[in-house]
């Protein structure tokens, strides 16, 4: 939460611990490279939750925390498709077994538990869940490399 004092008060650069509009757009063009003047007011009706006027410090972390889910879920599904060379939406074995050579691993078997509807392939909703355990994500490594 520190860190994030830090940048609400680099943003709130009259120190009153509110952003206003006109604070926003120094936000926004640090975050987005284009916007208008109905996308500073859409992002302003979007955020302001309390209907002050003004961005306070707990909305605006719930602004900064939707970023970080959204670069979170880019994150995965990149990782997901890192595996799904031909973009067909499955990891097959053949294709799991190709990326791990490239990476110098071994892979002597297809993920038990993780194909929940025994396809054969990972599809990205198995892959999300897998990734959401830390034992999913055990399993995934232990069972694939050799």
């Amino acid at each position: 939460m520190d860190e994030l004092q830090k940048v609400f008060e680099k943003f709130d650069s009259n120190g009153d611990r509110k952003i206003l509009p006109s604070e926003l757009a120094d936000v926004l063009r640090s975050m987005v490279t284009n916007y208008s003047a109905p996308d500073l007011q859409h992002a302003m009706e979007d955020i302001d939750t309390d209907n002050d006027g003004f961005i306070n410090l707990e909305e605006f972390a719930q602004l900064c925390r939707s970023f970080s889910c959204a670069s979170a879920a880019a994150e995965l599904y990149e990782a997901f498709n890192l595996y799904d060379e031909n973009k067909d939406g499955r990891i097959s074995r053949s294709e799991l077994y190709h990326v791990l050579n490239r990476l110098g691993m071994k892979c002597s078997r297809m993920i038990k538990g993780v194909d929940s509807d025994c396809d054969g392939c990972i599809n990205f909703q198995e892959f999300e869940k897998m990734m959401a355990t830390a034992n999913g994500v055990v399993d995934f490594a232990v069972a694939a490399v050799n």
